[in-house]
């Protein structure tokens, strides 16, 4: 009988030593799985030792789509360890470890050395069960973040804020704020929440949520980035990487709400040479097309716009490039709109413009019969290009595609029911993924027909992703107020911490009708208050990737602000001729951004992390590595008399204590100051000036209209390229190098063929220089690969920031010179 017991007992310990391993089995490898007491699948999958995702699905319920965001295939040949402990599974990389708690599915993120990095609180999947999207869920999460924790991304948002904690958006994507999903904290992790429907975002006292209209189910990606930079990588290897723009956009574009003929588009280029003043872009804005009924027609039907091949030619010979207006719309006599229509490619929701007749407000009694277009159809995409291709061949450098969210004017619940794609979705579910579809369609097609000319897309809204498309989003139709030009600093640099690093804004603000007077003198080009503002707007513009001047009811073109000698044309050009002299480290940091996962506009906490003073500053920010921008913005000359703006109820002015300055006698020469803040942990040098200051304090600064406060960290080298009227006028044979000593220093001189992608193939060079501060001696590496056209001999001049001066031939070989 004993003998028999313990053969019984050891049959049984057998029994459930197998079973264990075959729930570790079934455990085992990148993936738990856990059920809960509610019957939800809750599911934790590493794509890579640093990228977990997370899926919350009803039990018996699939996943009805693929996502549109996320690329990444989950890596090999890295180990996971999965354990069951009881109350909870735990699966765990070599840098992050997920737990599920299997009663609620409750999952907590932490290092592998235990520090606390995310907790959720709790979620819900509500069905729905009326409309188009019944039997699908409303989807929520709750985290509880730490009381102190900052957070930052979302998307451009215009509240002016840097931290993002007790922000609270219905995020829909509209014309001047566009959402990714993306949030990062300075604990060093970053989170997408994967979904496109409209999602209400709110971070109050009971946690942050995310709750989402439509959903299969509960779906985001959790990233251990480590730091700002760090997370920003994590986010483009999970959705894309960027691609290199053309070298000319990197200079100054010249636009306005709108050229009315080829005359007036091609005299402004004319203008700009013939005066001097750098110019690489020029934009032609809608009605090229003719009449509201064409609208987007991608052809030159209007009276005005016929001999489109000498004008292109005209602005090529100019050496400049033209970007033209693309919607995704169409008025009911084009082509294109006959084949969308065909196709059942077509919206039926208002949209812009509502009238057919060009004045406002809009003549609703003469419908335009304009509806935007399907881009989740890959058919529709197809008819979309074929019509572009008119445009594309016919030389065109650039595409403006507007209204990408897209517009949607009174909107209701019914227009949310269109179903997509022939029915494979609804719009409600795919809303914000909207201009994602758009841009993709643009971009995979050109790549398709031609290598030679790099696709460069400016659109007015975006999604998470949508960096992999070569597509720079600017801030939308904001308004000329001081106000809303402080909100663009801390919106860009939001956006930025998405993962898209490609962001710009309306120089001047768009809507500038308030500034306008009576009289022969009333435009605002005279007025004193938006002189002002969109000098100092120009002088943040430097520091964007794309440096444009746009907007409507006020001209932009800058000779008509002055002339040489006069401080406001003087200021508005020396910024220009700035920006071409930074070309060579802003392209070598464009190069950084493809290949590196870099980004342009850096908020100070990504280098300063240790100087609690920068987790909250949004009007200060690292310009590449280097050069920390401090540009003006608040008005030192005039009142700040126009608060915000809003484009269908007109403007809110406020009152100043100081509107009985006699505007006509305001002098900008006059010097004024302002307070900067420095970081600590580091030196810093006045760019201009050369003065060397303690990180860590205040510096009062003496200034003037033409002042930009820019200081270059210790231990940096910058090259400078000379003056030039555009991009590719001049080859970098030239270049002035400067060392600011202080700690060592490291920088790589990246060069292509500035216009097609054979960068991808290789075809690019690097020259690395490198400072060693402690024996002051700076080292010019060999170059490293070639491209046709490469510079084989050139001069650098090393300058320090005392005066002294090096000469060096360098024809691709190793240098060292020393400084005493």
């Amino acid at each position: 009988m004993k003998s028999i017991g313990k053969g019984m007992k050891h049959c049984v310990l057998l029994a459930l030593a197998m079973l264990l391993v075959m729930e570790l089995k079934a455990q085992s490898g990148q993936t738990i799985e856990v059920t809960t007491q509610g019957q939800t699948c809750c599911k934790a999958t590493f794509l890579s030792p640093t990228i977990v995702r997370i899926t919350k699905i009803p039990v018996g319920k699939t996943w009805s789509m693929e996502s549109m965001v996320v690329t990444m295939q989950p890596q090999a040949n890295f180990k996971t360890v999965v354990k069951d402990e009881g109350e909870q599974m735990t699966l765990k990389s070599s840098e992050l470890c997920v737990s599920i708690r299997k009663s609620d599915g409750r999952i907590t993120f932490t290092t592998t050395t235990g520090t606390s990095l995310l907790m959720e609180k709790s979620f819900a999947l509500d069905e729905r069960t009326i409309g188009a999207d019944r039997g699908a869920y409303i989807a929520s999460q709750t985290f509880t973040l730490d009381a102190d924790e900052p957070i930052y991304g979302l998307g451009i948002l215009q509240d002016g804020k840097m931290n993002r904690r007790g922000t609270h958006r219905y995020m829909i994507q509209n014309n001047t704020e566009d959402y990714q999903n993306v949030i990062q904290s300075i604990k060093g992790w970053a989170l997408y929440w994967d979904n496109y429907s409209p999602t209400d975002f709110n971070d109050n006292a009971d946690g942050m949520t995310f709750r989402s209209d439509v959903a299969d189910g509960i779906d985001y990606y959790l990233m251990y980035g480590k730091t700002v930079d760090g997370c920003v990588a994590e986010m483009r290897n999970l959705s894309g990487q960027v691609p290199m723009f053309p070298l000319w956009t990197f200079g100054f574009w010249q636009s306005k709400e709108r050229y009315k003929s080829w005359a007036e588009t091609t005299g402004v280029v004319h203008k700009y040479r013939e005066l001097g003043i750098p110019l690489d872009g020029i934009v032609q804005d809608w009605q090229y097309w003719g009449s509201h009924y064409l609208w987007n027609a991608m052809e030159f039907l209007g009276d005005d716009f016929q001999n489109a091949d000498a004008a292109i030619d005209d602005i090529h010979r100019n050496h400049a490039h033209l970007m033209i207006t693309i919607w995704s719309s169409f008025g009911p006599h084009t082509k294109p709109y006959r084949e969308m229509e065909a196709g059942g490619h077509l919206f039926d929701f208002q949209t812009w413009p509502q009238s057919g007749v060009n004045q406002w407000p809009p003549r609703m009694d003469y419908p335009s019969g304009v509806r935007c277009y399907d881009p989740f159809s890959s058919e529709a995409r197809d008819i979309y290009w074929n019509n572009l291709r008119r445009l594309f061949d016919a030389g065109l450098d650039g595409w403006w595609m507007d209204s990408t969210e897209p517009d949607n004017f009174n909107w209701t619940e019914s227009d949310f029911e269109h179903s997509v794609d022939g029915g494979k979705a609804t719009m409600r579910r795919m809303r914000n993924a909207y201009p994602l579809a758009c841009v993709s369609g643009v971009y995979t097609h050109q790549r398709a027909v031609s290598s030679d000319k790099r696709v460069f897309i400016m659109t007015r809204s975006g999604f998470a992703g949508q960096q992999r498309y070569g597509a720079n989003v600017w801030s939308g139709d904001v308004g000329s107020s001081w106000e809303t030009l402080r909100a663009q600093l801390p919106a860009g640099l939001n956006f930025t911490l998405t993962g898209n690093p490609n962001f710009n804004t309306d120089l001047g603000g768009f809507f500038a009708g308030a500034y306008n007077g009576s009289g022969p003198n009333g435009s605002a080009v005279n007025n004193p208050l938006y002189r002002e503002l969109y000098t100092r707007w120009m002088q943040y513009g430097l520091f964007c990737p794309v440096f444009r001047s746009h907007g409507t009811e006020v001209p932009r073109e800058v000779y008509l602000y002055g002339k040489p000698g006069e401080p406001i044309y003087d200021a508005m050009v020396s910024t220009i001729r700035l920006r071409y002299r930074l070309l060579p480290y802003l392209y070598s940091t464009a190069w950084q951004v493809t290949s590196a996962s870099q980004s342009y506009m850096r908020p100070l906490m990504a280098d300063f992390k240790d100087d609690r003073r920068t987790w909250d500053m949004g009007l200060e920010f690292m310009f590449g590595r280097s050069i920390l921008a401090a540009p003006i913005v608040h008005a030192q000359y005039t009142p700040e008399k126009v608060v915000s703006v809003d484009a269908m109820s007109g403007w809110d002015k406020r009152e100043s204590a100081s509107e009985h300055i006699d505007l006509d006698k305001i002098d900008f020469a006059q010097i004024r100051s302002t307070t900067k803040y420095l970081p600590a942990g580091t030196g810093w040098y006045d760019f201009f000036s050369g003065q060397l200051y303690e990180g860590g304090q205040d510096v009062t600064l003496k200034t003037n209209i033409g002042s930009i406060p820019m200081f270059v960290r210790a231990g940096s080298i910058l090259p400078l390229a000379e003056e030039m009227q555009y991009a590719t006028e001049k080859p970098w044979d030239n270049l002035e190098i400067r060392v600011y000593p202080g700690a060592d220093a490291r920088f790589t001189l990246y060069e292509d063929e500035g216009d097609n992608y054979n960068y991808e193939s290789g075809a690019y060079s690097t020259i690395d220089f490198t400072w060693n501060d402690k024996r002051h001696t700076l080292t010019i590496a060999a170059r490293r690969g070639e491209y046709t056209g490469m510079l084989t001999t050139r001069t650098f001049r090393i300058v320090l920031p005392d005066g002294t001066e090096r000469t060096v031939e360098y024809k691709g070989k190793k240098v060292v010179i020393k400084f005493s």
